[in-house]
């Protein structure tokens, strides 16, 4: 296979890590999810669980990447033979999730050209989902393929697959290095111009405005732990497959803390900015506040269109800033995830850059179809549900318990401080044992509660449809991380 790629320098490197970390959650989950868990009061929480669980399982990720020097797979089984399939775990959970993410893309690519004019017309609801999505009547309603989302699909994996193609230096940290800047400059355009609208204040007020009471509800340090734990790309092989491109003599520590905080600071200059249209919204409208903001595909594509059919000038030019940030922020996010896939059938079967590139993207593309179709918002729906809630939670569990408690914990605070910048103690290795798997421990109970005690969907989904979508893709994942680890590979390494 030869000398595994590096990246070209630090500055590179954390680009692409904060890249995979701003997702499109930064920009439609944070904001909601701060608003209603106690607005400015939610910081409190937030930055404990980003101290306490997101910055050091970035470093244990970066750690075990560098040191170890292979994708999560290779990693994880040069730990242990026997802890293999938890890398694969985790690569066939970030592959569900790239085969829909790209679909979001395609959408945010396709909303660009609908802000020029104002496309959407005045009912933004039924333009995505009558007159766009061609939403199905049901889940076993497959309604066709949306030839319109198809060639744009087929055009955001054409990039993907250019970027990936070029390689770690040649390709993923030069778009890195290009994008977000971009990302960055977009997002603070968006953000002065959401602040100083009319109304802003009142959207401002509602997000920052502290609710001290809500410091003493579990629910909302559980909403602040999810918070941290989703978006910063830790528990699905990214982190250390990333980390394992790291030269030999590579700062670590200080890289996890840069890396978290720039996640952070991202979503908070996004939240100024959502809640700012959102409270212009409110005042033109009479709406309340409480009717207006909501998360994810409702927030983006209907929402944020009826927000800049209301706005008093460069209607057009905002939308074209929000939807390019989303797409920016997914495509840096999508690069990373399917990066995972391609290290991982690189170390195993012996593939060159080339070969794994177009194998997994030929996979994905192909699976990715089936959310073009009619009912590609249903399937979307149910996967994004169950392979968050008992894939990626359940894999950061898995991860922590067995490094934590199965493996020397020190060799990997020790490797790490002596190339770091800033030594970390021994309260790692607490947080890492003890305060992480607890939280998440108690995230998997509430999870698992809420699920057999009410349909997800509220009963809109029949129960054959979450089995088969839901409960189904999520055993599938694991099922065949169990399946790959007993296929041999790593022949020339003779491990």
């Amino acid at each position: 296979m030869g000398k595994r790629e590096e990246w070209g320098s630090r500055a590179g490197f954390l680009l692409a890590a904060i890249g995979s970390a701003v997702g499109l959650g930064n920009i439609w989950r944070f904001p909601y999810v701060a608003y209603e868990n106690g607005g400015g009061a939610f910081l409190i929480p937030y930055f404990f669980a980003l101290l306490t669980a997101g910055i050091p399982i970035l470093i244990l990720e970066f750690g075990v990447g560098h040191k170890f020097k292979g994708s999560a797979p290779l990693s994880f089984r040069r730990i242990s033979r026997n802890a293999e399939w938890l890398g694969w775990w985790q690569v066939f959970i970030s592959f569900i999730i790239m085969m829909y993410y790209v679909v979001i893309i395609a959408w945010s690519a396709n909303y660009i050209w609908f802000s020029v004019g104002l496309k959407w017309g005045k009912d933004t609801n039924a333009f995505l989902f009558s007159e766009y999505l061609h939403i199905s009547k049901g889940v076993w309603n497959f309604g066709g393929i949306q030839w319109p989302i198809f060639f744009t699909l087929l055009g955001v994996w054409a990039v993907i697959f250019f970027i990936l193609f070029r390689g770690v230096k040649a390709g993923i940290e030069k778009a890195s290095k290009f994008l977000m800047p971009l990302l960055a400059v977009i997002m603070i355009l968006f953000t002065i111009r959401g602040v100083t609208l009319p109304g802003a204040v009142k959207g401002l007020n509602v997000l920052l405005t502290p609710d001290f009471s809500k410091i003493f509800d579990a629910n909302t340090w559980v909403a602040a732990y999810g918070q941290i734990f989703y978006s910063l790309s830790v528990a699905f092989a990214i982190m250390i497959t990333y980390s394992s491109y790291l030269p030999e003599k590579a700062e670590i520590n200080n890289s996890a803390f840069i890396t978290g905080f720039a996640n952070s600071g991202f979503e908070f200059l996004a939240a100024l900015g959502v809640f700012g249209v959102i409270g212009f919204m409110s005042q033109s409208t009479g709406i309340p506040i409480d009717k207006v903001a909501g998360q994810g595909v409702g927030l983006a594509f209907v929402v944020f269109p009826q927000i800049i059919n209301q706005l008093p000038a460069m209607n057009s030019l905002i939308g074209v800033l929000f939807f390019t940030a989303l797409f920016i922020a997914g495509l840096t996010s999508a690069i990373s995830i399917l990066e995972v896939v391609i290290a991982a059938i690189m170390d195993k079967f012996m593939l060159s850059r080339k070969q794994a590139v177009i194998y997994s993207s030929l996979v994905g593309f192909l699976g990715s179809v089936i959310y073009t179709s009619g009912g590609g918002l249903y399937y979307l729906d149910i996967v994004d549900h169950f392979i968050n809630a008992f894939g990626i939670v359940l894999s950061g569990i898995t991860e922590v318990i067995l490094l934590g408690w199965f493996f020397n914990l020190t060799t990997i605070r020790e490797h790490n401080n002596l190339l770091s910048d800033y030594r970390i103690g021994s309260w790692w290795e607490i947080m890492i044992r003890f305060v992480t798997p607890i939280i998440l421990g108690i995230m998997t109970v509430i999870n698992f509660y809420n699920e057999f005690t009410k349909l997800f969907g509220g009963g809109d989904y029949p129960l054959n449809s979450l089995i088969v979508f839901g409960w189904g893709v999520a055993l599938a994942a694991i099922t065949f991380a169990v399946i790959v680890k007993t296929i041999p590979g790593y022949q020339k390494e003779g491990i």
